[in-house]
């Protein structure tokens, strides 16, 4: 008896089978081709050689260097500085020009909007539109009606410190009480018809004049006697038929009955003063600037 098993070769081609057969249909037991087997030989030397050189394992706290310590951070970097040395001086000037007179020197006003933008949409965009049309709660930028005003100081001043933070002491700070607790259902739903009629023609006149004896006593001394607003306080213009959270009956008497406390960081303390500046100015050159 043969101590080596029997090998199966195909009688048309003469070559060795493996074995396996489909509907009659026998498996060369064919090489691979040479090159396929070098290409495959040359890809586990580069993969070992790449492993070698480069960044590539992952650790627990980073990655392992490579012999030739190559970075993309470093690369960007590289970028940044070379980009800010060629942008030294507008920067420089950025910083020491009054912002109210940026707009004199159109070729410094350029670069600090473009430069805003870009801070704008990594920073801003999210609360106030990729567009600055705003959202429910968060400010239209483009609409002109500013509760502290919209000069190119005023809305850096509001970008520096921001709105009603608990981080820095020069934030813009107005509040309004929550009338629920000073006035009952039916004197906020009067009040409420006042502050619709000033931008409505369809209040009911009998409800809005009591609202107006309660709004004389109760509001006027921030939102004026005309509901014009004040910008000292920060107190909104009532009649201008602008709203930050919605001018109908039901949200009037919600905001009369709770308040609002809308927060705004204080990107002063997150952004560079360039930065700080150059949003300013893209913000101020929206359209809704003064």
């Amino acid at each position: 008896m043969s101590d080596h098993t029997e090998k199966n070769v195909d009688e048309v081609t003469g070559v060795e089978t493996t074995g396996h057969s489909w509907d009659g249909i026998q498996e060369l037991n064919n090489p691979m081709p040479r090159w396929w087997l070098w290409t495959l030989y040359a890809t586990i030397v580069w993969g070992i050689a790449y492993t070698i050189a480069f960044p590539a394992w992952p650790l627990i706290s980073g990655a392992t260097t490579g012999v030739l310590g190559w970075s993309t951070r470093a690369n960007v970097a590289q970028d940044i500085k070379a980009h800010d040395a060629k942008n030294g001086s507008l920067v420089e000037q950025l910083l020491t020009t009054e912002m109210d007179s940026l707009p004199e020197d159109p070729d410094l006003l350029r670069y600090a909007v473009a430069r805003g933008g870009a801070v704008f949409k990594a920073q801003c965009s999210q609360c106030h539109g990729s567009g600055a049309a705003g959202f429910k709660g968060y400010p239209n930028l483009l609409d002109d009606d500013w509760l502290w005003g919209g000069s190119m100081d005023g809305i850096t001043y509001t970008v520096r410190h921001g709105i009603r933070n608990e981080t820095d002491d020069d934030a813009r700070y107005t509040a309004m009480p929550a009338f629920g607790e000073l006035l009952d259902k039916d004197q906020i739903r009067a009040a409420a018809e006042y502050v619709y009629s000033l931008s409505n023609d369809d209040a009911e006149p009998e409800l809005a004049a009591t609202g107006q004896q309660l709004y004389g006593e109760q509001c006027a001394a921030c939102h004026g006697d005309t509901g014009r607003g004040d910008r000292e306080q920060g107190a909104p213009n009532l009649a201008d038929a602008i709203w930050l959270y919605g001018g109908d009956r039901e949200t009037l008497i919600q905001t009369i009955t709770y308040s609002r406390f809308g927060i705004m960081p204080a990107w002063g303390q997150r952004l560079i003063e360039a930065d700080v500046r150059a949003v300013s100015a893209y913000v101020h050159g929206l359209g809704g600037g003064e």
